[in-house]
């Protein structure tokens, strides 16, 4: 069968054309997976990282100083936590200071202490971390704080929240009250309070107490009956963010709405802090839009 020089030509091109084909699949570059743009939040400041490893999946503003509200109380808990041969079950009673400071300070959330109550130092913890309680704060600086006066044993606890700082490696955090409240000078930046935070929940009271979402706790009256308290957690990704482990929810005039956040998924771990937002709900949002990110990466 005799071909033409057409078909020549012809049979040629083709089997050029496939060959081209065939030499560029071979040396193509994979495909690559599409890396998840950054979430924008609403939050003047925040962070997030991996809790495993220690690897910073987020950053905004996450050096910057700002005054920290109630997430101030993590440290507050850390500091409790601390101490050599803690008795969680050991009793304090609840003194009139701790009521009044409530009464003489606007922005002060309360756990609702009533005077001459036995309480627990674990039910304190719970007061100070759920409800926020400041005058939960005041009753446990008061009892871990060393010296002969009010006063002195208040000072030196937050003396103690300064050292635990420094141990840490917070060199942006400083704090002037055990409460949030401060005079000026309590501040940190979401790197630090994420820090801080991975590092109380090394304690197992401190996780089995922020992941609480309510409790009853039974406390003693003066007159040696018991009475019931109920606390109700602040931090609103429990029950609405899949996974949520904790941690604490904080505010104030300068401090506007924060929120330090964790959740685990898979065995992966998201903690990271979101600092000076416009409302409860935008506080919220950023923490789910940086958890939600943080678990695709």
């Amino acid at each position: 069968m005799k071909i033409g020089i057409k078909g020549i030509r012809r049979a040629t091109a083709v089997a050029v054309a496939a060959s081209a084909v065939l030499s560029a699949g071979a040396f193509a570059a994979p495909a690559q997976a599409t890396t998840a743009a950054a979430p924008t939040i609403t939050a003047a400041g925040g962070f997030a990282m991996n809790n495993g490893t220690g690897k910073s999946l987020y950053t905004k503003a996450a050096d910057t100083r700002r005054s920290t509200g109630s997430t101030t109380k993590i440290m507050t808990a850390r500091v409790v936590l601390a101490q050599k041969n803690l008795d969680l079950d050991s009793k304090v009673t609840v003194q009139k200071a701790y009521s009044d400071y409530i009464v003489n300070n606007n922005w002060a959330s309360s756990a609702k202490l009533i005077v001459g109550d036995k309480v627990t130092v674990r039910q304190l913890l719970y007061g100070l971390m759920l409800p926020s309680g400041c005058d939960a704060a005041y009753a446990l600086a008061d009892k871990f704080g060393t010296g002969s006066t009010r006063d002195a044993r208040v000072k030196s606890f937050i003396g103690q929240m300064n050292s635990t700082a420094k141990s840490l490696g917070l060199t942006n955090t400083h704090f002037d009250s055990f409460d949030g409240i401060g005079k000026g000078a309590n501040y940190s930046t979401p790197r630090d309070l994420t820090k801080l935070a991975s590092s109380a929940m090394k304690y197992s009271t401190f996780r089995t107490v922020v992941k609480t979402k309510s409790t009853t706790q039974k406390v003693t009256t003066s007159n040696g009956g018991y009475r019931n308290m109920e606390w109700t957690n602040t931090n609103g990704l429990l029950g609405s963010y899949s996974g949520t482990i904790g941690v604490k929810t904080g505010s104030g005039p300068e401090a506007k709405y924060c929120l330090v956040f964790a959740a685990t998924r898979n065995g992966k771990t998201i903690i990271g802090t979101v600092l000076a937002d416009s409302s409860v709900a935008a506080r919220t949002a950023s923490a789910k839009k940086l958890m939600d990110y943080g678990f695709k990466a």
